[in-house]
């Protein structure tokens, strides 16, 4: 578990420890439950920019998954 989450996610480190957190803190610690918020959503949470949005993309896509909509 990375020391700066309160909870055991999936994200890569290159996601930024802020983002990690907050998405952890707002519920969001796999990226299965990726599949029901939509980008525009995300962006609402902080530090969660479009930087994330990018990684958060593309590790959806390695595992044939999308952000919902």
């Amino acid at each position: 578990m990375p020391e700066d989450s309160p909870v055991p996610t999936e994200y890569p480190q290159r996601l930024g420890k802020t983002a990690r957190r907050e998405l952890a803190l707002s519920g969001y610690t796999r990226y299965d439950q990726l599949t029901t918020i939509t980008p525009a959503e995300l962006l609402k949470i902080h530090g969660v920019g479009p930087k994330a949005i990018r990684i958060l993309t593309e590790e959806l896509e390695t595992r044939s998954l999308s952000f919902g909509s």
